[in-house]
């Protein structure tokens, strides 16, 4: 139980970061109630993979296609501008994440092995990415003005 709920406090504002950047990148304007509830069911979504006994990664590239299929569906995006733009979101996670678990790692002078099996702590540090991944979409969207009736839903 409190795996789940970790992985929810992690993955919710991480799915709500990569949605909201994808977005602000493919200049839609980011609508927070239709952001956050997309968001949660993405995470559930992708949490029910990951227990799945399927090769680790597979998540990730599930991931990757249902935000493309879904901005391209709910936005007048087009497929490949919604899947590339996506794809850079999740690059920039990933640089994120790696970044982060190094500074984890030096400030508490541990070892990535001992962070993996704290499974709580290893959870705890990727809510910073979350954090940030909404920071950058509100910066990106305050720079890149989103155009007028980009939304179909």
């Amino acid at each position: 139980m409190l795996q789940t709920l970790l992985f929810f406090t992690q993955g919710i504002p991480e799915c709500t970061g990569l949605l909201a950047c994808t977005l602000a990148l493919v200049r839609v304007e980011i609508r927070w109630k239709i952001v956050i509830t997309t968001a949660v069911v993405f995470t559930g979504i992708i949490y029910i993979i990951r227990n799945l006994p399927v090769t680790f990664g597979l998540h990730t590239v599930v991931a990757i296609l249902i935000y493309a299929v879904f901005i391209s569906k709910a936005t007048r995006v087009p497929p490949s501008i919604s899947f590339m733009a996506v794809f850079i979101t999740v690059a920039v996670l990933l640089f994120v994440e790696a970044r982060i678990s190094e500074l984890f790692r030096a400030l508490l002078s541990n070892e990535i092995t001992i962070m993996l099996s704290a499974y709580s702590l290893w959870q705890l540090t990727g809510l910073p990415q979350g954090i940030l991944l909404i920071a950058g979409a509100i910066l990106i969207s305050k720079y890149r003005k989103p155009v007028d009736d980009m939304w179909r839903i």
